[in-house]
């Protein structure tokens, strides 16, 4: 029989084999380890995460960006311990729970405008499948059937679900799958690295804007909402642009009747510099879709929010008008527990103004990564920073993960791109040794 129990040390190599042998690892070509052996985790502290043989990692992208607060947080940890002795879970349908009164109320405060109704389910992807058919439903209730279509932004990303892989624009995610999914139009991206020589981010977002403006003067009539990742577009290298086209996009919407999803999965909780990143034009949209650093990345939790007009149209003494969708999982009470836990670390350190004091620290000590000959583009938003490597390397990707372990860090670049996404209470040694770390990287695998 395997060994099963927790408690028992295993070696390195016991905890490789036995995850290649049974476990099929997400976005992973799995003979690639044939050649680059996985990192058994065994525990991990703040920043840190440590392996089988001792080894330490910083943690550089926060476990694909959900740990805000690292790792084993002790009032996050102690928030989820006194919730097991009340009640782990009970179905969200016909029952409530404390826990997920309190976080609707504390989400319906923090959240833009009106968004005062929470739909919980379990991750990122689930939250876009919400607010996609809530949009929907919503236009067949209101007798506008032909308003069946989803516009998103070029290169953007929201899920590999059938319905959020529609709306998504990565060949990678999307070119397998193109026959089960529905159609859906792209609008150039705000990014300013589009932009042409000369042209300042505003203005190439404003220009952006107008073309999405183009787009649905002519088709908002078959156009139920756009979808769009505020600020940063994460799984396309960390896209960034002006915040002036999401205060056009949500004018533009509303002039055309045509609903806007903020998917802030990955850039809400101060991410981006501000609690959510539609407050930096203080905008609402019509759904606002939350999930990654939402539980403090202690466990799988997503909501969508949207607004009491919204919610009043599936309010109706006829179930098949109620909005029937469900996940076993929903409103999970520990999963909300360690999410308010987490909110009140975000309120009760200040993190907001202190996350601008750590981004500038680091920006000021990554002045040598912004003068190294191979990286272009270096940008940072909030509390994410990213570059592109100039590079013929191939599988630059896998080197770099690879050099940055030799260097105690974890770094998974997308493609070329090599982004920080650190844990909140990142200090300035561990700032430190990431930009240092990060230009022997550089200087080891770039040609």
């Amino acid at each position: 029989m395997p060994n099963t129990t927790p408690d028992i040390p295993l070696s390195s190599f016991q905890l490789q084999s036995r995850s290649l042998e049974a476990v099929w690892h997400p976005c992973t070509q799995m003979k690639q380890h044939e050649i680059y052996p996985l990192v058994p985790i065994v525990s991990g502290k703040g920043v840190w995460l440590y392996d089988a043989a001792g080894e330490r990692y910083l943690d550089a992208i926060s476990s694909w960006w959900v740990n805000l607060f690292g790792h084993t947080h002790p009032y996050i940890n102690a928030a989820i311990r006194d919730q097991l002795e009340k009640i782990e879970h009970v179905m969200l349908a016909g029952f409530t729970h404390e826990p997920v009164v309190s976080l609707s109320e504390r989400l319906k405060q923090m959240a833009p405008g009106s968004l005062g109704h929470c739909f919980y389910a379990s991750d990122g992807a689930s939250a876009i499948e919400i607010a996609l058919k809530m949009s929907f439903h919503y236009w067949q209730l209101y007798d506008q059937p032909q308003k069946s279509r989803f516009i998103s932004l070029q290169n953007d990303y929201h899920g590999e679900t059938l319905g959020a892989l529609s709306v998504t624009d990565i060949a990678i995610f999307r070119e397998t799958y193109a026959p089960l999914l529905r159609q859906c139009a792209h609008v150039p991206t705000p990014d300013w690295r589009y932009a042409e020589a000369g042209e300042s981010p505003e203005s190439y977002a404003i220009r952006a804007a107008a073309s999405l403006e183009h787009y649905l003067a002519e088709n908002h009539a078959q156009t139920a909402a756009l979808i769009l990742e505020p600020l940063v577009q994460g799984a396309t290298g960390m896209g960034m642009y002006h915040p002036i086209y999401l205060q056009r996009a949500r004018e533009i919407c509303t002039q055309y009747q045509v609903h806007l999803i903020a998917d802030e999965i990955a850039v809400g909780f101060g991410r981006t510099g501000t609690l959510l990143a539609c407050n930096q034009v203080n905008i609402a949209p019509d759904f606002l879709c939350l999930s990654k650093g939402l539980s403090g990345g202690y466990l799988p939790l997503s909501v969508v929010m949207t607004t009491d007009p919204i919610f009043q149209a599936f309010y109706d003494d006829k179930t098949a008008r109620a909005f029937l969708h469900s996940h076993s999982h929903t409103g999970n009470a520990l999963a909300c527990r360690a999410a308010l836990a987490t909110l009140d670390l975000i309120e009760q350190n200040q993190v907001i103004e202190a996350n601008k004091a750590k981004a500038a620290y680091l920006n000021k000590i990554a002045v040598p990564l912004l003068a190294h000959p191979k990286v272009k583009n270096f940008r940072n938003c909030g509390m994410i920073w990213a570059f592109e490597v100039d590079t013929d390397e191939r599988d630059f990707a896998a080197k770099c993960f690879q050099a940055g372990l030799k260097q105690q860090l974890v770094l998974r670049p997308l493609e070329k791109t090599i982004y920080f996404m650190p844990p909140y209470i990142i200090n300035e040694q561990e700032m430190d040794l990431l930009v240092n770390g990060t230009l022997q990287v550089l200087d080891t695998i770039s040609n």
